[in-house]
């Protein structure tokens, strides 16, 4: 082997996908909604939401978590860690990771990340400690509200012990979590899970939500999320994510994988300068500096899976980055979380998941609900119906608030 190629870094590749999201809980449920335009977002109905001034949500139904989880894991996780449980059996499954694999349980490791915790879970054993007294608390409370939970339970459930993180960066989060995976593999652990999964919509969530400012008001589910429209207006909230499972492309083909969805060839985080600073936001050059790690050209993307905020000053920023970086209408663009809501740290994942999904199908899901683009974002953004395309290598992209940036890059390949 020559020094060259033994220094080059591991190809890391997608063989699972698991996903809990409003459009779907099947992945190929999910990818059906996504191109038939189903959406996922209606009236919220965890609770009685009628006195508050945003009522729509992108909200799961149709899951029981007794039917996916043991019963002892009940008591101790919120909404959010059995989504994310089973998000993960999910990937697992369809990766082919089980015993008989060949895996050791330190050849596997778990990053996720969530934006808002077990905010149920924590909320419902304040409102003992307040009205009942502490003795009332549940002694899971201890761990069942941190933002590490999901990373614990995953492995502890699935005997994955090699090095494992969590990470918080808001909406940006789900993709840090990749990154930082893809990572992990490339510095030799075989197999990594990953992703992101986010739920608050119990009372206390559901008001800091709508605290930010940034959550539609607009009571037609059609109309009050439109990524790029002229008449956005804020964004609708989700709840779920995507679980994807990494690996070392020469190490799953030891272990018997003839496919995998794609490979994770490129990424890169920014920070936005501070407000005032007159700086440009750092969303161009996480697209730029991901690029760069994949070793590819802007005109080598084939489609742009954007953050899409649908905050009129937000898209127009991330619309002036695209077009900086690929030309006025320069690329095929599409924010395929209209049909979910924003679904925080499981946003970027469940757009991976799509992403990935598209390379394979080569067809680029439309943006649902979106119809009137200014004219002076220059955007290419795919509306009305799915449209296909010859797709080699796609860019996703995923903004936190506060300043976080992060952009992923996912090519075809072939084990």
């Amino acid at each position: 082997m020559s020094t060259a190629s033994a220094a080059r870094p591991a190809r890391v590749v997608v063989t699972g996908l698991g996903v809990a999201t409003p459009a779907g809980l099947d992945l190929e449920r999910f990818w059906k909604s996504l191109l038939t335009g189903e959406s996922g977002i209606r009236e919220l109905t965890r609770f009685d939401s009628s006195g508050y001034p945003s009522r729509l949500a992108g909200q799961i139904d149709g899951f029981e978590a007794k039917d996916h989880l043991p019963g002892r894991l009940l008591p101790q996780t919120d909404v959010s860690t059995r989504f994310a449980l089973a998000a993960a059996d999910w990937a697992l499954a369809d990766a082919g990771v089980g015993p008989g694999s060949g895996l050791a349980d330190y050849d596997m490791g778990v990053v996720t990340s969530t934006a808002q915790g077990g905010f149920d879970f924590t909320h419902r054993e304040f409102a003992k400690l307040w009205g009942k007294g502490p003795e009332h608390v549940s002694v899971y409370e201890s761990f069942a509200w941190f933002y590490a939970v999901n990373t614990g339970q995953i492995s502890i459930r699935n005997a994955m012990r090699g090095p494992s993180a969590a990470l918080v960066a808001e909406q940006a989060g789900g993709l840090d979590a990749v990154g930082h995976a893809r990572r992990t593999v490339r510095r030799g652990t075989p197999l990594v899970l990953s992703g992101g999964v986010d739920s608050a919509f119990d009372p206390w969530g559901w008001a800091a939500q709508l605290a930010g400012g940034r959550v539609s008001t607009v009571p037609d589910a059609d109309r009050a999320y439109l990524p790029f429209d002229s008449a956005a207006s804020g964004h609708v909230p989700g709840e779920g994510g995507a679980m994807l499972i990494l690996e070392d492309a020469a190490a799953a083909r030891r272990r018997g994988v003839s496919r995998a969805y794609g490979e994770i060839a490129g990424y890169a985080a920014t920070f936005d300068p501070a407000p005032g600073s007159g700086r440009p936001p750092g969303l161009r050059r996480a697209a730029e500096l991901a690029l760069a790690d994949a070793g590819l050209e802007p005109s080598d993307i084939s489609v742009v899976f954007a953050d899409g905020a649908g905050v009129p000053e937000l898209d127009r920023a991330e619309a002036t980055a695209l077009a900086t970086v690929f030309g006025p209408r320069g690329v095929p663009v599409t924010v395929p979380k209209a049909l979910t809501g924003r679904m925080y740290a499981g946003s970027g994942p469940a757009d991976l998941a799509a992403a990935l999904l598209a390379l394979r199908d080569q067809v680029v899901p439309a943006t649902a609900h979106t119809a009137s683009v200014p004219e002076a974002y220059d955007l290419d953004l795919v509306l009305g119906e799915p449209r296909a395309a010859d797709l080699d290598a796609a860019l996703v992209l995923a903004r936190g608030r506060h300043g976080f940036n992060s952009a992923v890059v996912l090519t075809k390949c072939n084990l």
